[in-house]
């Protein structure tokens, strides 16, 4: 047999934004809680990033609950400013983790919820998952892509520009990643943007304050039922950050549509042209990381969990955090998660305490 499970109120499975808001309002219940992290250090999925990185919003307005973000970052945050934060964060607020601890599972345990990680378990009252996106990347199934012996990487993987010096690369994926590693690897080597369909740039003045204004406002109006007309410009639009208008100063800012399939060393362009290619990068994305919640027969067709709000609606003592708008507008941002971590432990506290009225 193995050891004994701890005993907890609430488990919540990862240690990122979404995992530390929630903590955060979690302090005020004075219910017992543990956060899982399968990282080594404080950061969650930021420590991953690439070097360059930066945020499209100033440090005032990507922080979570209860404390600012250092305001003398020069212009936008970087990745290091973020990791540093989330650190400090977690020190301030005394935030009990545990790490590294992968968790395997979670099974229904009569009911409670007991959370596995090798041969240690936690008995949880209630589990909020809050793993985000990082570990479950998406590549787009291309004919030939078995075959290609170029260098493929994921935009999880890239860290910087330098081993593609002098290379001839496709950055494919439309986003503000794959803007933002264009842009730099666009200096070092030769590269093709490739996107579904035309990137959508926002205007130069417009950054992630705007975004989250106008994220704010379609949410709100969705509550009321009521219609709204806002510029376009959504979370996903790309955000002229300055390496990104460097590079449209370069005319490296060039989008092009997909090609039709890979060779063994290159790919083939719609009109039948060959193209030797030495790597590919992937900003195409990520789905959400729930294979940890398999045992609960919960995750649906497109492999998300069918929540209510943020409540597995066939799970009551299981919420998710931080995944995307399915679970909250703007909850995968530093201060967008503030608002369904708010909620989601208002949930919790009630349902937990009619549970024990009931005993």
């Amino acid at each position: 047999m193995g050891p004994s499970p701890s005993e907890v109120d609430v488990v919540i499975i990862g240690s990122g934004q979404a995992a530390l808001a929630t903590a955060y309002f979690l302090r005020r219940t004075g219910l017992s809680f543990v956060l899982l992290d399968a990282e080594q250090a404080p950061g969650g999925a930021w420590q991953h990033a690439w070097k360059s990185l930066r945020l499209f919003s100033p440090a005032s307005w990507s922080s979570i609950a209860g404390r600012q973000m250092p305001a003398d970052t020069v212009g936008y945050p970087t990745r290091d400013d973020v990791i540093d934060y989330l650190a400090d964060y977690e020190r301030h607020y005394r935030v009990p983790v545990e790490r590294p601890v992968l968790v395997d599972e979670v099974r229904r345990e009569g009911e409670r919820l007991s959370v596995g990680s090798g041969s240690r378990r936690w008995l949880a009252r209630a589990v909020v998952s809050a793993t985000g996106t990082w570990r479950h990347r998406f590549i787009p199934p291309y004919p030939g892509l078995e075959d290609y012996i170029g260098r493929q990487l994921h935009s999880a993987d890239y860290v910087e520009p330098r081993p593609f010096a002098g290379k001839r690369v496709l950055v494919v994926g439309g986003g503000n990643s794959g803007a933002q590693i264009l842009a730099e690897v666009s200096t070092v080597a030769t590269t093709s943007w490739v996107t579904l369909a035309p990137p959508l740039f926002l205007a130069d003045e417009v950054d992630g304050r705007v975004l989250f204004a106008r994220a704010t406002e379609r949410w709100k109006a969705q509550r009321e039922g009521r219609a709204i007309d806002l510029p376009v410009g959504g979370l996903g639009d790309i955000v002229m950050v300055p390496p990104v208008r460097d590079a449209r100063e370069r005319g490296a800012l060039h989008a092009v549509r997909p090609f039709s399939k890979f060779t063994v060393t290159g790919v083939v362009w719609p009109d039948g042209s060959g193209e030797a290619i030495d790597a590919v990068i992937w900003c195409t994305g990520f789905r959400p990381a729930l294979a940890h919640l398999q045992a609960l027969d919960l995750i649906e067709q497109d492999g998300r969990v069918q929540v209510d709000g943020t409540r597995a609606s066939k799970c009551s003592n299981l919420w998710l955090v931080g995944y995307g708008d399915w679970t909250g507008a703007a909850s995968a941002t530093l201060i967008g998660v503030t608002r369904t971590a708010r909620s989601t432990v208002a949930e919790i506290r009630s349902e937990l305490a009619t549970r024990t009225s009931d005993l």
